[in-house]
């Protein structure tokens, strides 16, 4: 169904966002990214108790690619 769309200001768009006005079928993402952390990396809150007396962070990729992308125009 279309839109009617007013007046719209873009301040700026990174390099992995997507800016898009109207109908779309499929939108993908544009990059990647592969993050290692160790045990209690990512928490978040108040009053954490976090007991991390042997922690190793495995990092072995046999693989060659991970999360390809084909860009489809």
């Amino acid at each position: 169904m279309p839109a009617i769309v007013g007046a719209v200001k873009v301040l700026s768009v990174e390099s992995s966002g997507v800016f898009n006005i109207g109908d779309v079928l499929n939108m993908s993402p544009a990059s990647t990214a592969k993050t290692y952390a160790g045990a209690g990396s990512f928490n978040t809150g108040d009053f954490l108790r976090v007991s991390n007396k042997h922690s190793q962070t495995n990092t072995y990729d046999k693989d060659l690619n991970d999360s390809n992308i084909k860009s489809v125009i």
